[in-house]
């Protein structure tokens, strides 16, 4: 699909690999909303960098009915959709059974709900948008773009919950693309391993040495760049639909 006058939304796009995305839209020729929990003042400076008539939309996709309606704002004013973007998400770190006692219950469908649900919720929305379309010359309406984890397929110690909902986001990938197919609606999710992205910018060489040694090429972190380059190639490339793409540098994550 082209992204040369398009309309995209980017959630979580005041920071990170969502930022990243974004920046890339508006220098292929896109209008992009960013939606983001962040401070409206921060959001309006991130927009305002981001230039091309950004605008900026606060939104906590935790809180289900504020998202919907944010989501539908930045889509009225966007006039159209036709790339959805969702990177928001998190993690904690706990083990199934501690000397403390069993796994807090509430904590894991906190991280259920902030990562497979709110993504669940932000991409069904986005597919009614895309719905509306005339289809292009090659039948497409829309593509959304969702972002799962390699700890999907290889959690770590104390990442069970993080586990559980990245694994939902790529289990739903396939079902949704299929769902979506007749319409010309694609459905992709991109699983990174460990980006220079919230809690790992900045940390020091040695440990992100220590971090990275089981990758097999190129033995660092990934750039948030790198994961709006393989965004564009998901956009541009029809055949792309109903897969997860592994962005990792060969890296499988070990126990701990």
């Amino acid at each position: 699909m082209k992204i040369d006058g398009a309309r995209a939304m980017v959630v979580g796009g005041a920071s990170g690999m969502a930022r990243a995305t974004a920046e890339m839209l508006v220098r292929e020729g896109a209008r992009v909303a960013i939606l983001d929990r962040v401070e409206a003042a921060k959001g309006e400076e991130v927009a305002a960098a981001i230039g091309g008539g950004t605008r900026f939309y606060r939104c906590d996709v935790t809180d289900f009915a504020a998202a919907e309606a944010a989501i539908k704002r930045a889509a009225d004013d966007l006039g159209a959709l036709h790339f959805g973007v969702n990177t928001a998400g998190g993690g904690i770190a706990k083990r199934t059974l501690t000397k403390g006692g069993p796994h807090p219950l509430d904590e894991f469908r906190a991280v259920i709900d902030l990562n497979l649900v709110a993504s669940f919720n932000v991409a069904r929305l986005q597919a009614e948008r895309m719905a509306r379309n005339s289809a292009d010359e090659s039948g497409e309406r829309g593509v959304i773009l969702m972002t799962a984890s390699i700890a999907a397929f290889e959690g770590q110690i104390g990442q069970v919950a993080y586990s559980a909902a990245k694994a939902g986001i790529a289990g739903m990938t396939l079902t949704m693309a299929r769902d979506l197919g007749s319409l010309g609606i694609r459905v992709v999710t991109i699983a990174p391993s460990l980006f220079h992205t919230g809690l790992t910018q900045g940390i020091p060489k040695a440990m992100e040495e220590g971090l990275v040694k089981d990758a097999a090429f190129p033995k660092r972190m990934g750039r948030p760049e790198e994961y709006a380059h393989m965004a564009r190639a998901i956009f541009e490339n029809p055949m792309m639909n109903g897969s997860v793409v592994r962005l990792d540098g060969g890296q499988r994550f070990a126990p701990k």
